[in-house]
């Protein structure tokens, strides 16, 4: 079968970028199937995103190693990828499991191409659906909220060292926080910087602890959403991917509310990680492109 590449490139604006990219790429022999551009006038960036098919046989070390000399003259940040490899993923999760079920049914049906390596919980809940998946699960417990501070520390240490085992073991591309109610330290954070998306609900006003749903039922909010974001070490501040909102009638109550917001969330976070693993986002500072 022939290769399929995708090509994500960003750097500083400036005449010839496209031409000169279009050219090499016609050069190894590379037909253009879908091509995405986009200068950022505020920033005085350039982003792109090529999609390509080979017309010979090729190699994506070949393609990276001819491609250098256009990289280095342009100061290019540029990444091929296989448009055919399906990313290697790790599902974290809490108690909470409805994004967790529907990502897996996504994946079972096709709808989101990638290899679910690992499902990791604080909580063991999520045992039979990884077991029902045939997925491996990892029960990673942390001490509670009630613990003293040293005991916490502690734990969460222990808990991260242990992840990053997994993770690097199972080769993980990918980790989504699916409901996983941890806060992350700023050193995985930064190991993990642009592979870590979250799903957070979404309100105005915000609320956050436990039971938002209920808190914004008692407020009569109008409106509930979610908001899919890169993890950084600023909490629910990283770079947003995807955004939804939908309506709230006053005759609704607590449980219509929580079902609402936990579709949405399903809904939202499963289109963030499509457009990842596509690889149609890319990080300008603290915000994204994303070519959809």
């Amino acid at each position: 079968m022939a290769l399929r590449v995708i090509l994500c490139l960003s750097c500083d604006d400036q005449p010839g970028l496209v031409a000169r990219v279009t050219a090499q790429l016609f050069q190894e022999g590379l037909n253009i199937e879908e091509s995405h551009q986009f200068g950022d006038a505020e920033s005085g960036q350039f982003f792109m995103r090529i999609k390509l098919a080979a017309q010979k046989k090729l190699s994506l070390a070949a393609l990276r190693r001819n491609f250098q000399p256009i990289a280095a003259r342009f100061g290019m940040r540029a990444h091929f990828s296989d448009a055919d490899e399906k990313m290697r993923v790790a599902i974290l999760v809490s108690k909470w499991d409805h994004c967790l079920m529907d990502l897996l049914h996504r994946q079972r049906t096709g709808r989101l191409p990638m290899q679910v390596r690992l499902i990791v919980s604080n909580h063991a809940n999520a045992r039979p659906l990884a077991r029902q998946a045939g997925i491996a699960f990892h029960h990673i417990p942390i001490a509670p909220a009630s613990a003293d501070a040293k005991t916490k520390a502690s734990s969460k240490r222990k808990a991260e060292a242990r992840l990053q085992r997994l993770l690097a073991k199972e080769r993980i591309q990918l980790v989504v926080l699916a409901r996983y109610m941890q806060i992350l330290s700023a050193e995985f954070v930064a190991a993990w910087e642009g592979r870590i998306i979250n799903i957070h609900h979404s309100f105005l006003p915000s609320f956050k602890g436990a039971a938002p749903y209920r808190q914004a039922f008692a407020r009569g909010v109008k409106m509930i959403g979610a908001t899919a974001h890169y993890v950084t070490a600023a909490l629910d501040e990283g770079p947003i991917i995807a955004q939804d909102v939908v309506p709230v009638r006053h005759d609704m109550n607590v449980q219509t509310m929580t079902q609402m917001g936990w579709e949405i969330e399903q809904r939202v976070l499963a289109r963030a990680l499509g457009w990842h693993l596509d690889r149609r986002i890319l990080l300008n500072n603290g915000k994204t492109i994303v070519f959809s």
